[in-house]
């Protein structure tokens, strides 16, 4: 009974304490239900209107395109392995120049067109020139040596000289064998 007693008295004690609601500060009453009206009508809302779309970033796609310079900076960059980083920059900042001049916004969609098209050729020639077995690449060789042997001594040594820059889509072991070739003329 003792302990009946005593949650009887804690409850009586805690009801004396406690501010009845009518009580309360009468614009406290009303900025609470503002707030719950204002919860109220935001939840309505957002269950009815569809989420909103995300916010698009500002494009850096080259004007007219849907191509971003980085894209073309990697195109460049897988494409074109057989350049030194230099001459890979200068092939990129040469076709940003081209794309960037306003001149040229009427063109410019055929002109990313066809630079993807030849740096996708390029690359799959050196693959290939790459994936040739050795009878393979000694008929290529044989044929670049009599190719050259046709031609004047002026554009074969263009031609050498190119190979001595590694300006040419070839792999390096052929790019050696390419200048041999031309040596022994």
């Amino acid at each position: 009974m003792g302990r009946r007693l005593r949650q009887i008295g804690l409850c009586i004690l805690l009801g004396a304490l406690a501010r009845p609601a009518y009580a309360l500060d009468p614009i406290l009453m009303f900025l609470l239900s503002a707030a719950q009206e204002i919860a109220v009508a935001a939840a309505r809302r957002n269950a009815a209107a569809p989420p909103p779309l995300p916010v698009p970033l500002p494009s850096t796609a080259y004007a007219g395109t849907t191509v971003e310079p980085e894209r073309l900076r990697r195109l460049v960059d897988e494409c074109f392995i057989y350049l030194s980083e230099a001459q890979r920059q200068e092939i990129f900042d040469s076709l940003h120049v081209v794309l960037m001049d306003p001149r040229n916004a009427a063109v410019r969609a055929s002109t990313i067109d066809y630079f993807v098209a030849r740096a996708v050729a390029v690359r799959e020639a050196q693959q290939r020139l790459s994936n040739l077995n050795e009878t393979e690449r000694e008929r290529l060789v044989a044929e670049f040596r009599s190719a050259v042997a046709a031609m004047p001594p002026d554009e074969a040594e263009k031609i050498a000289g190119l190979l001595r820059q590694h300006m040419l889509p070839v792999p390096h072991e052929l790019n050696a064998q390419f200048l041999a070739a031309i040596s022994g003329r």
